[in-house]
């Protein structure tokens, strides 16, 4: 299966201009063939907790919804959810005739903005087929934990679409930050990946503001593709499920972690 990524930076406040390039990212994803196109976390609002809290989710899942049936192309996006219970940070994936097939919302907010407005969610993905795969959502942060990436495999998903908007850490007095966050792009979703076997696809914002670096790595911890780090770009992968279970044959992480907690089980009184 081939899938898009969008990598593009979400510009608050310009929502129209926004919404015009998702909808030439579409068009073009499908017209290269993609079966699925993946963006940044709140691309549409742009990510500024503080200043987008407010946004309409609505119409903008309403505008996505469009653009994946103007496209013939499934779409994974973020956006924000106003409910009864509080204000979220949510995923959506709209199949080609623009029905939303599952809404997720973000269990792990990230920084003082994200959680002095936005409540985490608490309940898993929905796993959704898409062609021959299993596909459950994550929201940026959501994958830097190993144990969220490894509760989807062991549900059975075989691929994780992960919207999200990792900024750069600026330099210190001309002194580059210890921590640099194109790691995670580079090293840590691979290994989410590996130690979970399964396809992950993550998609963030243009630099220069943000890291860049959207990743696509298979079930051996290998990257498919990697953007640069600074400028716009729709990036192609071409997925092999194959890959999966020969992975899961090599090297057995889940089968381990299966008859570890059988055993747990069985030993408690």
């Amino acid at each position: 299966m081939r899938i898009a990524l969008l990598q593009a930076t979400g510009v608050v406040g310009a929502t129209q201009e926004n919404r015009e390039t998702l909808e030439g990212a579409a068009r073009t994803a499908a017209d290269g063939g993609a079966e699925l196109l993946l963006t940044p976390e709140l691309f549409l609002s742009g990510y500024d907790p503080l200043r987008v809290q407010q946004d309409d989710g609505a119409k903008h899942r309403d505008w996505i919804a469009g653009i994946a049936a103007a496209a013939g192309i499934h779409i994974a996006a973020s956006t924000v959810e106003h409910a009864s219970d509080g204000t979220y940070i949510c995923a959506s994936i709209f199949d080609r005739t623009g029905q939303e097939l599952t809404r997720y919302r973000k269990q792990h907010l990230f920084g003082t903005a994200e959680t002095e407005v936005f409540w985490p969610g608490t309940a898993q993905p929905d796993l959704v087929g898409i062609g021959e795969f299993t596909a459950a959502l994550g929201i940026c942060f959501d994958v830097e934990f190993p144990e969220f990436a490894r509760e989807q495999a062991l549900r059975g998903a075989d691929l994780l679409l992960i919207p999200t908007a990792v900024p750069l850490r600026t330099s210190l007095n001309g002194v580059a930050h210890p921590l640099d966050t194109r790691i995670v792009s580079t090293v840590l979703v691979p290994a989410r990946a590996l130690e979970s076997q399964l396809f992950v696809a993550y998609a963030n914002h243009a630099g220069p503001g943000f890291s860049g670096t959207s990743t696509v790595a298979d079930p051996y911890g290998r990257r498919i593709t990697t953007a640069g780090d600074a400028g716009p770009e729709l990036l192609f992968a071409d997925l092999d499920h194959t890959l999966v279970n020969r992975a899961r044959s090599d090297v057995g992480y889940l089968s381990h972690f299966n008859q570890q907690t059988l055993q747990i089980s069985q030993e408690m009184p």
